[in-house]
């Protein structure tokens, strides 16, 4: 789409794909309340935040191919949807430790990082720097949305204590991807930072 000067017409804001990341956005509180409200018993209502949470989590990817591949990327899509999978995803972990369920110290480390990264490249975006999700972000996300997947479903009253160390191990997993992609970005926030300096 053009417009009539002949430069590439921007694609306007409300549009689908930033529509499906506002309704993740606000399945979130849905799945917070849900996990409190149902307070360690894994009843109905812990299984209903927790199949939110999957169904919510796992439609990040719908929203960005929409916009890539009907030329409907924005800036505020760009900057609504990490904020839509970092809602999610430390909201959930945030739950999981008030339950009881996974350690402070984790949750901290990941929120952290989580929350840092993402005012960096909201801050690079600003300066027009358009900071991409690096392979080893995208194989973070991935780990983060299935242990938090696996930790909210309580299949635990199903098949027994066992799935637990599956669980910790699949956290575990996710921590380590976390630290290790937050330090790729430290690299680059370094590369970037030094860019302006050498051309000067």
């Amino acid at each position: 789409m053009t417009s009539s000067a002949g430069t590439p017409a921007r694609s306007a804001n409300w549009n689908l794909p930033n529509a499906i990341t506002v309704v993740r956005i606000l399945m979130a509180p849905l799945v917070f309340w849900l996990l409190l409200a149902d307070a360690g018993a894994d009843g109905p209502m812990r299984w209903w935040g927790a199949v939110i949470f999957i169904v919510a989590i796992s439609t990040d990817w719908v929203d960005g191919w929409l916009a890539r591949s009907r030329g409907l990327v924005t800036d505020l899509g760009k900057i609504l949807d990490p904020i839509a999978d970092k809602l999610l995803t430390s909201g959930a972990l945030i739950c999981l430790s008030i339950l009881g369920e996974l350690w402070w110290w984790v949750t901290i480390v990941i929120v952290v990082r989580e929350v840092g990264i993402t005012v960096w490249r909201l801050v690079e975006l600003r300066r027009g720097n358009v900071v991409p999700a690096s392979s080893g972000g995208k194989l973070k996300t991935l780990a983060q949305s299935v242990a938090i997947s696996l930790a909210l479903v309580p299949l635990w009253t199903i098949v027994g204590d066992w799935i637990l160390w599956l669980n910790w191990a699949t956290m575990a997993a996710a921590l380590v991807l976390t630290l290790w992609s937050g330090l790729l970005y430290v690299r680059d926030a370094v590369r970037l930072a030094r860019a302006p300096r050498e051309a000067s």
